[in-house]
């Protein structure tokens, strides 16, 4: 009983991060931005980000049954877990995409540690976050190269607050 209550506050934790994505949605003024050919359909991420979270929170409680709060592990998981849900904000709410480059570049080491950290523990749980890492690579490159394709719908983003 006690391991389905560890689990479901994993998940808690990881469906409160994923919040930031419903409140920071992309909306029309991402639609009329100038992406690259191979930006995934807009299907694509709330899918691949619902079973990437699902993966998140099974790593975390699989290290957690295994070894407890170990310190390092869980850091690098609380970092990825906050430096995910800023990104949203970042992007989406403040139309900021180097800060969210930035952000999403800290993630990526974040995630990279964590997989790392976590590998020794419970190597499932490390090979879980993989698929994270790779779509945060992903990310990453659409990231920047929607900021570097449309400079002028920063700059009128931020100058209309």
């Amino acid at each position: 009983m006690a391991s389905l209550f560890s689990l479901g506050v994993f998940v808690a934790i990881v469906l409160v991060v994923a919040s930031s994505g419903a409140v920071f949605k992309p909306g029309p003024w991402y639609q009329r931005l100038d992406k690259p050919g191979w930006t995934p359909p807009n299907w694509a991420f709330p899918t691949v980000w619902s079973l990437l979270y699902v993966m998140i929170a099974i790593a975390g409680w699989r290290v957690y049954e295994t070894a407890g709060l170990v310190a390092t592990p869980f850091v690098a998981y609380g970092a990825q877990l906050l430096l995910n849900a800023a990104w949203s904000a970042l992007f989406f709410g403040l139309k900021r995409p180097g800060l969210a480059f930035a952000d999403v570049l800290a993630l990526w080491l974040a995630v990279a540690i964590n997989a790392l950290t976590f590998y020794p523990i419970d190597a499932v749980a490390g090979l879980l976050m993989i698929p994270y890492l790779a779509w945060v690579t992903a990310a990453a490159c659409l990231n920047f190269a929607v900021w570097r394709r449309n400079p002028q719908a920063f700059r009128a983003a931020a100058a209309n607050g």
